[in-house]
């Protein structure tokens, strides 16, 4: 295992490589608000020639994200590769392999619908409000100062922001998660990823850009996962998943919650290797 690190204008992009050099690379996009240690347990169940993946963190803000992540691929000069997405991380894998689908393979989607449309008459209204926060976000920026935790806090505040977490996950989310300074730790995270995202597309972009995608998809989804806790309306929803069933899609369904690829690993692990 070693570091990944890239610059881009505003500092540094950061994440792990699992493997050698060679071999068909797998990048693996972590969940909003995660990082990269989301993948350390699942990364060493599957089959050593399977490939080694590099995952990355969230940078600045939501909307350059998908910009970032097809940057890197060229960067590193793959022409094809197999993804691993999970959560919020699914909805930019969605988006590269619908508008560059010879870069990508395969898609493995662990609890994500790969595409987040939004009612079209919601749109004006949400983007406003993304904007508006980013631009108070940038007001105080000057005079904002990181709130500091003890160790024990900041475990505390992570597992109450993300209860689907087991002890062990969010120690390990924490440690690429945290910075200690004079006093405690501060979370290492950009606060702008907490801002209302602008990066919209109504259910009719979301199925088009869906029917571009070439690789096949494996959609691997929680029992008590995403479906269950932050359910997406069905006329949106349906239409998704009806669309992914059109398609070569393998679905399946694991025992846990949104986290269970990093809280059980040995559930998701088998799965994603009889699809590669």
């Amino acid at each position: 295992v070693s570091e990944f690190r890239m610059p881009v204008p505003w500092g540094e992009m950061r994440g792990r490589v699992w493997g050698p050099d060679h071999g068909r690379p797998v990048l693996c996009l972590h969940g909003w608000s995660d990082n990269s240690g989301s993948f350390n347990t699942l990364i060493p169940l599957l089959p050593a020639g399977a490939v080694p993946p590099y995952t990355t963190i969230k940078p600045q803000h939501y909307h350059v994200l998908f910009l970032l992540y097809v940057i890197i691929i060229i960067y590193n000069r793959y022409t094809e590769r197999t993804g691993f997405v999970q959560s919020a991380g699914g909805n930019i894998g969605g988006m590269i392999s619908a508008l560059y689908p010879d870069m990508v393979e395969s898609l493995v989607l662990l609890d994500s619908y790969g595409f987040l449309p939004i009612d079209a008459k919601r749109m004006n209204r949400i983007m406003c409000r993304g904007i508006e926060e980013m631009l108070e976000y940038e007001k105080k920026v000057p005079d904002r100062k990181e709130r500091i935790y003890t160790y024990e806090a900041a475990k505390e505040r992570l597992k109450a922001a993300n209860r689907s977490l087991s002890d062990k996950s969010v120690e390990i989310l924490l440690e690429r998660g945290i910075q200690m300074v004079d006093g405690g730790v501060v979370f290492t995270r950009d606060i702008r990823i907490n801002l209302t995202n602008i990066v919209r597309t109504t259910l009719e972009q979301s199925l088009h850009l869906q029917s571009q995608i070439n690789a096949k998809v494996l959609m691997l989804w929680a029992s008590h996962g995403l479906q269950k806790t932050f359910p997406q309306a069905e006329d949106l929803a349906g239409p998704l998943l009806k669309g992914w069933s059109g398609r070569n899609t393998s679905f399946e369904t694991v025992e846990g919650d949104h986290h269970v690829h990093l809280n059980n690993p040995e559930i998701v692990a088998p799965v994603i290797t009889d699809f590669l």
